[in-house]
């Protein structure tokens, strides 16, 4: 690893000379906090998103993680989806049972995808819902210091813009309080409608890892965890803070080349 460490308030630095040392250190960090998960609530609570998230999870389909992670204990959720059928090619379910949930041995009633029948509006009520319920059984914890959800773990990319999940620089949802899921339907990136976890939601997990490499992504790094003067621009991943859990950055050297604890550890 290039650089480990920790970053004041901005959670923990994870920065990799390679993208295989990327991989292989961003599974066994999954596999850990799913062991942890199990052994302490009997079950695994995991936030998927879409984008190169999914590939950069690639070596938990391979040995030793495929024979060694209790995968019957596994439910899987998503921080964002696109309102779209499950078989369509910007569906971030369809990417993810591609590229890893059909190589491993999930439980599908374990996978809760949204409604792709309905409109955005419905697919985030309906998806609220079915968490809602899911907290009753606490198949998902529930936040000590809200009413929130709070998943073992939710794993995010990042947008050169700086948005996380479908929460998009400027937009009315990086406002929403009340609710845990909401909609857009006027997303900047195509498709334009989208269903999102809320920033609340997100903030009230165990553990959130924000996952990003490549030089396009630089800047948007750099804004989301550097102290930045007040006039440059509040990106949505600043406002990702988890307020009881730990917040984790897995970097390669690319993303990580405009920071400035890289900078002055050269």
């Amino acid at each position: 690893m290039a650089l480990s460490g920790g970053h004041k308030d901005r959670g923990e630095l994870r920065i990799h000379e390679s993208l295989d040392e990327l991989k292989t250190d961003l599974a066994d960090y999954i596999a850990e906090i799913s062991e942890a998960s199990v052994k302490e609530r009997g079950v695994f609570a995991i936030v998927l998103s879409g984008g190169s998230l999914i590939g950069l999870m690639g070596k938990l389909s391979e040995a030793p993680y495929n024979k060694t992670v209790d995968w019957s204990k596994w439910y899987i959720f998503w921080a964002d989806e696109r309102v779209v059928a499950k078989n369509h090619a910007d569906s971030n379910f369809k990417l993810a049972k591609d590229s890893l949930l059909s190589k491993v041995p999930i439980v599908p009633s374990h996978v809760h995808s949204i409604n792709d029948t309905v409109s955005a509006e419905e697919a985030a009520d309906d998806y609220e819902f079915a968490i809602r319920q899911l907290v009753k059984t606490r198949v998902v914890s529930v936040s000590e210091i809200s009413d929130c959800p709070k998943f073992d773990l939710i794993l995010l990319g990042l947008g050169p813009d700086g948005h996380v999940a479908s929460l998009f620089p400027d937009h009315s949802a990086l406002d929403e309080k009340e609710e845990w899921v909401t909609f857009i339907t006027d997303s900047p990136k195509p498709p334009p409608e989208r269903i999102t976890f809320t920033l609340p939601v997100i903030n009230s997990a165990s553990n959130v890892a924000v996952v990003v490499t490549g030089d396009s992504k630089a800047e948007a790094v750099h804004l989301a965890i550097d102290d930045v003067a007040p006039e440059c621009p509040l990106i949505p991943a600043r406002m990702v803070q988890p307020a009881k859990g730990k917040l984790a950055w897995f970097l390669d050297k690319p993303a990580a080349s405009k920071l400035e604890a890289l900078n002055s550890s050269q």
